[in-house]
Formats: structure tokens, C-alpha cells, sequence
């Protein structure tokens, strides 16, 4: 019976499904460089016709039991563009199946016999990367050697060994395997087909059925494998870039202006600090200038809070009329809450009648 256009059909959703996320991808879009592989798997041989020579028999026919199947491989793959690949391989492979019936005619008996093929093909194959899942397509060409033995009734039909051109259609799926750079596991489908085939028929077959002395036949083979392939030439990808550190904060720089007892005037020296702030804060880049007013603890609180903010507020104008532009200050006052010399109540201290700049 022909099946070959529903297992092919078939192949086409069986493969997909062992689809799953990776990085390397297999296939000639993942096979860089020298690879090698090995498969296994399940072989359909379709049923033989046998169209026997010089007399004909119609309706004559060996149909067999499902087989297995065996295939190494050995190539080597080319990168075409990021995502699309060929590869080029040697392939050597078995197929084995056993007899189920034998019908001469119109006589069908129980058999015994097997039929194996060993092949030698070159194999083009091509296929595309989906982010580590790779379907490919591919054709071979080759020579087989293919072993017919049937028995019909305990008489032997056919034991016979014939060297034929062969040629295979293949369709893959391969998926690559984060862990070991290279590796993927492959599913094939692969249609197998002799050309030509004569075989002779045994001496005991042709005594008791003259005329019946070759046949042809065309034997089809639908073949299911899963395996393993190892390109030597994938190398991991660099690992990440570590993540940029931190940006540093923005330095900051602090400048002290200092103040007469119990005034808020600029003196000469005060005038050249706030110059000197103003001119720093483009090159130091500050988006923002602290400006805070302190004095002694000499006098009340709310008389010291007061002056405070007088004392910051001589230090913007300086800064504002030296191009530091007001909305970019924080001007406040803390009086005497905050001083940079610790000292009891009503004491003048010269270091604590101050402004602060700070550039942020």
C-alpha cells in the first residue's frame, strides 16, 4: 500500500512538537564547521511488487513488518547569514525489516525472510535559526546495497544481494542545547528510495514456477529517527557585559564665608570666597547651591534666626550678581542651631558667624 504522502504529512506535525527554547541552534544553522552525529529510529518499508521476467504475474507482491533503522553521519556546515546555514555530509546507514507475507499470484501464504539495505549518501542540507529552534531541509544521493530474502511456504523466492543508485528527501528539526555549546538533538523524517532493482529469483523457486527467473521492483522506505549531533566549530557566545557601576555621587564643595559681630555685611575677604564659589559651580557642574546662614549664640533665638537670614540672603545677591541664577539657590537660615564651634549660650565665637555654600 502507498503511504508515503500521509507519513510525510504526518512528519510535519510529529517534529514540531519536540520543539523547545535554546540558544545554540542545531541544524546547518548551528553546525559550524566539522560535525558529526548519530541516529536511530523506526523504518516503514512499503509493500514490494514483484514484476517477474520473461513471464509476468500480476498481483504478485512481499509486504513486511515495521523495522528499525540506524545512521552516522560526518560534514561539515557553513554560516550563509546570521540565521540561515548549509551543510554539506557523508552518510552511512541500515535499514531492517522482516518479512510478513509472501502472495504469488493470487496465493498468499505465510514467509519468512528480511529485507536490509546498507547506504552510503551525500547529503546537501539547508536550514534557518528561530532563536535555537532549527528546521532544516535537505536531498541525498548514493549508492545501496540492498538484501532481499522471502520465503513462500517454506520455499525460498528470493535470497539475493544487488547493488542500486539511491536517493533520500529529508525533512529535520533540530533544537541546540544551552549546556554543552554544539550539541543538538535532532528529529528526521527521511523518504528512501532505490533506483533500478533486479533481483533473481532461487534455483528451487524457478523449478517449480518456469519463466518466473528475475523480477524488478521499486522499494520505498519511510523512515522516523531521533539523534544526536556535535559541530566542533560552535564556541559559547562571550558571556554579558557586567553592569556599568554605579555612578559616583556629585562631588560636593563647600565654602565658608564669615561675618562681623552681630552684622550681615561682605567684607573684602567674604566678597573673594563668594567670587571664587560662583566661578567653580560651572565647573563642577552643580545643578544646586546651598546657601545657609549661621551666627553665634550671643542674643535670642529669634534675633539670631533673623540675622541668619540676612547673612544668607548678602551672599545670594553676591552670587546673583556674579551670574549664579537665583532659582538655582537654596537660601535659609538655621541661626544659632548649628554651629561649628560648640559653645555655651552668649559667647562670641567668630567661626560660627558664617554663610555656607555648598555646590551640589
Amino acid at each position: 500500500m502507498k503511504i508515503r504522502n500521509a507519513l510525510l504529512a504526518a512528519s510535519l506535525g510529529v517534529l514540531p512538537a519536540a520543539a523547545a527554547n535554546a540558544q545554540y541552534a542545531g541544524g546547518p544553522a548551528g553546525w559550524q564547521g566539522v560535525y558529526i552525529g548519530a541516529m536511530g529510529g523506526y523504518n516503514i518499508l512499503e509493500d514490494i511488487g514483484l514484476d517477474f521476467r520473461p513471464t509476468a504475474s500480476p498481483g504478485s507482491e512481499v509486504s513486511f513488518d515495521g523495522g528499525w533503522a540506524a545512521i552516522g553521519r560526518i560534514g561539515y556546515g557553513f554560516k550563509l547569514d546570521a540565521n540561515l546555514g548549509l551543510a554539506i555530509e557523508l552518510e552511512g546507514s541500515y535499514r531492517y525489516n522482516n518479512n510478513d507475507t509472501v502472495r504469488i499470484g493470487n496465493a498468499t501464504v505465510g514467509s519468512g525472510g528480511e529485507n536490509s539495505v546498507f547506504a552510503l549518501m551525500v547529503n546537501a542540507l539547508v536550514s534557518y535559526d528561530f532563536g535555537g529552534i532549527a528546521p532544516y531541509l535537505g536531498v541525498g544521493a548514493g549508492y545501496a546495497w540492498n538484501s532481499l530474502k522471502a520465503r513462500q511456504g517454506g520455499r525460498p523466492v528470493v535470497d539475493d544481494t544487488e547493488g542500486h543508485f539511491a536517493w533520500q528527501g529529508i525533512i529535520g528539526l533540530a533544537i541546540g542545547i544551552d549546556a554543552v555549546p554544539g550539541l543538538s538533538i535532532n528529529a528526521e523524517y527521511r523518504y528512501f528510495s532505490l533506483l533500478e532493482e533486479g533481483y533473481n529469483t532461487t534455483a528451487a523457486f524457478r523449478a517449480a514456477n518456469p519463466g518466473r527467473n528475475t523480477f524488478d521492483v521499486d522499494t520505498q522506505n519511510h523512515t522516523f529517527l531521533i539523534g544526536l549531533t556535535y559541530a566542533f566549530g560552535v564556541t559559547p557566545p562571550p558571556p554579558p557585559p557586567p553592569p556599568a557601576p554605579a555612578a559616583a555621587p556629585a562631588p560636593t564643595r563647600t565654602y565658608l564665608v564669615f561675618f562681623d559681630f552681630d552684622s550681615a555685611a561682605l567684607t573684602d575677604r567674604a566678597r573673594q570666597i563668594i567670587a571664587e564659589a560662583a566661578a567653580n559651580a560651572p565647573r563642577v557642574q552643580a545643578t544646586r547651591i546651598e546657601v545657609t546662614g549661621h551666627t553665634d549664640t550671643v542674643g535670642s533665638a529669634a534675633y539670631n534666626q533673623a540675622l541668619s537670614i540676612r547673612r544668607a540672603e548678602a551672599v545670594a545677591r553676591e552670587l546673583e550678581a556674579r551670574g549664579i541664577p537665583r532659582s538655582q539657590m537654596v537660601i535659609r537660615g538655621v541661626g544659632f542651631s548649628q554651629p561649628l564651634v560648640p559653645t555655651g549660650p552668649n559667647v562670641r565665637e567668630p567661626q560660627n558667624r558664617r554663610v555656607e555654600i555648598v555646590l551640589r
